[in-house]
């Protein structure tokens, strides 16, 4: 495994050893690994913990890691040992180091699932035996490496794949861009604005790439339009390669970039209709349908808003459903708290306001 310049230990021998981040492996160790669990799966017989006993380590609860790590370090032969995190106190009751250097005196591997990096990173430090790391706030390998070998079970190589993540940019979507980009995939994720993947991991991406790509953006539709038209090189959008029919929110992404020279703007309310520009002015047409779009989707959230007003079904905390009702009180001139919902004839005001 090759060593990454943004992680320093002190014991590199020991990192080698261990899965701390996804960085730390080259397309080679990637592929090893993906290879040798498929080999599992499909039910080779190997026990290389035979006799070898794997301490969980676990700061946060879980479900699906610690009983993956437990049946899987029972398959391999080895004896797996959970401490919750009442058990232990980790860098609250027990030093790191310390609780590091004990395990490693009667244990053969420890598997670490814990808050933030830099706590794995000090207790890989002080650790004579290997570090796995099943989850910390910044990495998350393992799913990493499941994601991977489940996309190459069923698409193949993952080299000029586009693998697209709608989500947060999170432990999990950090992890798994560093795999695709490394085996030449094209990883691209749609988040909201505030929950972007950080700079630092951006810049890591954009080194390590070299014909394949990394988008990040807030626009999910964009994401879908470039992959199912332009990617895809789907004409019809109706239909797409060997025959399979096109979801209809592919449809409804079927954005086209705005050109500089051309007098035509691409209208995505009406899916797909052209608006005729002139100057700062629509024409009448396009004002109906866009005026239109926008009654509709008030109306979407009259029941929403109206549930709030009368405090039904909510599912939402009482804050927020409060800071709703402050600014619709003064969106709507209310002085109090509102008791019904106000509106007025958007047909008409919208109307008027684009001819105006």
């Amino acid at each position: 495994m090759q060593m990454d310049k943004s992680f320093q230990y002190s014991n590199l021998r020991k990192m080698l050893n261990s899965l701390i981040t996804i960085n730390q492996c080259d397309v080679k160790d990637l592929k090893e690994i993906i290879s040798l669990g498929r080999g599992f799966k499909s039910g080779q017989k190997k026990e290389p913990l035979r006799n070898k006993t794997a301490v969980l380590l676990f700061d946060k609860p879980s479900l699906r890691t610690k009983l993956s790590f437990m049946i899987g370090v029972k398959k391999l032969g080895g004896n797996p040992i959970y401490f919750s995190p009442e058990e232990v106190g980790m860098g609250n009751r027990e030093p790191i180091k310390d609780v590091s250097t004990v395990i490693s005196k009667m244990a053969d591997l420890s598997i670490i699932r814990t808050f933030g990096q830099k706590i794995i990173e000090e207790y890989l430090d002080a650790s004579s035996i290997p570090v796995i790391n099943a989850l910390t706030n910044e990495q998350h390998p393992c799913q990493a490496l499941a994601d991977i070998m489940t996309i190459t079970e069923n698409f193949g190589d993952i080299e000029n794949k586009n693998i697209v993540f709608i989500g947060d940019g999170n432990n999990v979507a950090r992890s798994l861009s560093y795999a695709v980009i490394k085996l030449g995939g094209n990883f691209k994720i749609a988040s909201p604005k505030n929950y972007f993947l950080d700079s630092k991991t951006v810049n890591l991406l954009n080194r390590n790439l070299s014909q394949n790509k990394f988008i990040q953006t807030s626009d999910i539709e964009q994401i879908i339009y470039e992959y199912y038209i332009v990617e895809e090189g789907v004409e019809d959008i109706g239909e797409m390669k060997g025959g399979a029919k096109t979801p209809a929110w592919a449809k409804k992404a079927k954005l086209k970039k705005k050109s500089s020279t051309s007098s035509e703007l691409y209208n995505p309310i009406s899916d797909g209709e052209k608006m005729e520009y002139t100057g700062d002015i629509l024409n009448k047409q396009s004002i109906d349908i866009l005026s239109d779009k926008c009654i509709e989707l008030l109306n979407n959230h009259v029941y929403e808003l109206y549930c709030i007003i009368n405090n039904y079904k909510l599912i939402i905390s009482e804050s927020e459903k409060n800071n709703i009702l402050s600014r619709y009180s003064k969106l709507t001139n209310q002085k109090y708290n509102p008791k019904k919902a106000i509106g007025i004839d958007l047909s008409l005001q919208l109307k008027t306001n684009f001819l105006d």
